[in-house]
């Protein structure tokens, strides 16, 4: 299958029926990690007995990863592969992955392999107690430095957001397509998905899911990535819901009529 540009659309996108789920998974110089993880997420996939589609969005990658997607997507036609021409960081990579679903239900995976694929099957079982499910990373294999980082950043978005997601940081999630209309295109919108689909109104909820250590790749996370912008993010994101519009009707108020 040829890779898609950011402009364009998938060819057979018309003669296939509508997907059950779409699967958007961003990469960036992941190449060792790409075969073990797309074998994993057919498999689960087929078990599940799920017609679905893969979109994976390599972010311009500097070694080779985009052959390594492109011989995958030959393989399977369920995996559409999206190039971006210069790396421009998850969350763009993300965001034109969403672009492109069609499945009334999306699922987000991280490239390197942590997140099981085996265990969108934990969320697609309850998908219909709650409008986006989170994965809860249980036993979380990363660097001690990572944990705490990552620890100090979901307490602070926490008591500043009151999204009642303690990880926001798994990108393992399940939601419905409508929740992508609450999502703006924030540089760490990865981090930001629970608390924007919270703000919208949308039921969430947190499934416990397992973590597994990186064994190939390097971690493309610093300082900065981790604490700094999520920080002016949060910030930033805290000013918009205390600005936002109260649209809920009051309990000592009739709702608004249409008069004719």
């Amino acid at each position: 299958m040829r890779a898609l540009s950011p402009e364009s659309t998938p060819a057979f996108a018309s003669a296939e029926r509508t997907p059950e789920l779409s699967v958007v998974i961003p990469f960036y110089n992941e190449s060792p990690n790409i075969p073990p993880l797309l074998a994993e997420l057919r498999e689960t996939l087929d078990r599940l007995n799920l017609h679905a589609e893969v979109i994976a969005i390599d972010d311009g990658s500097s070694d080779d990863s985009r052959a390594v997607l492109a011989a995958a997507a030959a393989q399977w036609p369920a995996l559409q592969l999206v190039v971006l021409p210069r790396n421009r960081g998850q969350a763009v990579a993300l965001w034109r992955g969403l672009e492109r679903v069609r499945a009334p239900w999306i699922a987000t995976l991280d490239g390197d392999g942590q997140n099981p694929p085996a265990e969108l099957a934990r969320l697609w079982e309850r998908r219909e107690e709650a409008d986006l499910l989170v994965g809860r990373r249980v036993g979380r294999q990363d660097s001690l430095a990572r944990k705490i980082m990552s620890r100090i950043a979901n307490h602070v978005r926490r008591a500043l957001l009151r999204d009642g997601v303690s990880d926001s940081g798994c990108a393992l999630r399940l939601f419905r397509r409508e929740v992508r209309a609450s999502l703006p295109p924030f540089r760490t919108l990865y981090s930001f998905i629970p608390a924007c689909a919270a703000s919208g109104g949308w039921r969430i909820m947190e499934i416990p899911v397992a973590h597994r250590p990186r064994v190939a790749g390097t971690a493309n996370y610093t300082f900065r990535k981790m604490a700094i912008f999520p920080f002016l993010d949060t910030l930033a994101f805290c000013w918009v819901l205390r600005r936002m519009l109260d649209l809920s009707p009051r309990a000592d108020e009739p709702e608004a009529k249409i008069r004719k």
